[in-house]
């Protein structure tokens, strides 16, 4: 009787399971498991000190695990030396040669595999063609813009064919401009190329903008890991609520009846009851874009509270509120601008938002809590 055999695990998949890292007394990463598709884009993020980098760098084989498993292509690859993975790593730096052309500059991990010259100058055209960067080929890197690096940086790292690319935040030197554009390109790239890409970033604009799944690092663990729509408009906790996009938050007990959390300025309703017993701290998540405004004095009713314009700021494509609830609240509120009631500081209105677009979190503290702030 014969048995088939088991498929070997496709190029590009990365299986962490029970990865720990402590430095003295630290713990960067803590028993942290992570299941990574072929072919797909997949962000780490988080704020300074979640684990994130650490995390890139123990897949890459510049650090050692304590204790866990790293899986890529179904081999274990714990105890291989970065050049035996089949990973290449960009970083922020670009840590080219400038003593060195573009085409040398892609060509040189070739050349330290002895590969074959015609092979070598195949490979590197067509590295330098993916990013466009051909003309560029006999310059030095001293000549070329941050964006124009960037791009030889990617090329060095393509032409090796990994099955899994890794960037640590390589956008981060780039102006904003050039960064979204440059967001555009790798995403652009990748999806043509069906390289796995792992990157890591601090900013949530890159992750929500490049993704197919986003993992919110928190303490050395993942809070969530979804794609970007879930991720934004469902979040796990009040800590993915607070980093990814901006919250208003609001702060109470759960009421008598446990179907509301009651907070000093308003009642707040939400799609589902709160999860907690009658009179335990909960907290209420909305996100400006979906608070209502208009001129009033009397608020009435679940959801809708009064308060005074402070400060009105045109932001292209919307307008921004700062509303004055209390002495010690504030609520943050954008409209879209075409259409928006006009206003002015000073204003009385009423605030108001659905019950739909509320979410309810056990009090927890929000990685920054921007809105529902006293009033500066």
């Amino acid at each position: 009787m014969t048995t088939k055999a088991t498929p070997d695990p496709p190029s590009g998949s990365v299986t962490i399971k029970g990865l720990t890292k402590t430095y003295g007394q630290a713990t960067a990463v803590d028993g942290l498991d992570l299941e990574i598709r072929p072919g797909e884009f997949i962000s780490l993020l988080g704020p300074s000190g979640c684990g994130k980098t650490t995390t890139l760098r123990m897949i890459a084989g510049f650090e050692k695990p304590d204790s866990g498993s790293i899986m890529i292509g179904g081999k274990d690859v714990v105890r291989l030396a970065p050049y035996q993975r089949d990973v290449n790593t960009v970083f922020q730096a670009y840590a080219l040669f400038p003593h060195k052309s573009v085409a040398e500059n892609v060509a040189y991990g070739l050349q330290q595999r002895k590969t074959p010259r015609a092979e070598i100058r195949e490979r590197v055209v067509e590295a330098l063609r993916m990013v466009r960067m051909l003309d560029f080929a006999d310059r030095s890197p001293t000549q070329l813009s941050g964006g124009q690096q960037q791009r030889v940086a990617l090329a060095r790292a393509l032409v090796n064919r990994p099955g899994v690319l890794l960037l640590d935040e390589p956008l981060g030197a780039l102006d904003r401009q050039l960064r979204e554009e440059m967001q555009l390109e790798l995403k652009l790239l990748q999806s043509r190329l069906g390289i796995t890409f792992v990157f890591v970033t601090h900013d949530q604009g890159e992750a929500l903008a490049m993704s197919d799944r986003i993992a919110i690092m928190r303490a050395g663990r993942i809070e969530q890991l979804a794609d970007a729509d879930t991720v934004y408009n469902q979040p796990a906790s009040a800590y993915v609520a607070g980093f990814v996009g901006q919250q208003n938050f609001l702060q109470g007990e759960v009421s008598a009846d446990g179907t509301t959390v009651e907070t000093p300025i308003v009642v707040v309703e939400g799609p589902a009851k709160p999860d907690g017993r009658p009179g335990e701290p909960h907290q209420a998540a909305i996100r400006p874009e979906l608070i209502s405004i208009e001129p009033g004095t009397v608020a009435e009713g679940l959801n809708t509270v009064a308060g005074e314009v402070l400060q009105v700021s045109p932001l292209g494509e919307v307008i921004q509120y700062l509303v004055k609830v209390t002495d010690e609240t504030s609520l943050l509120i954008r409209r879209p601008a075409h259409g928006a009631v006009r206003l002015s500081p000073g204003d009385q209105v009423l605030c108001g938002w659905a019950a739909e677009d509320v979410r309810l979190f056990p009090l927890d503290t929000p990685p920054d809590p921007t809105t529902a702030r006293s009033p500066q």
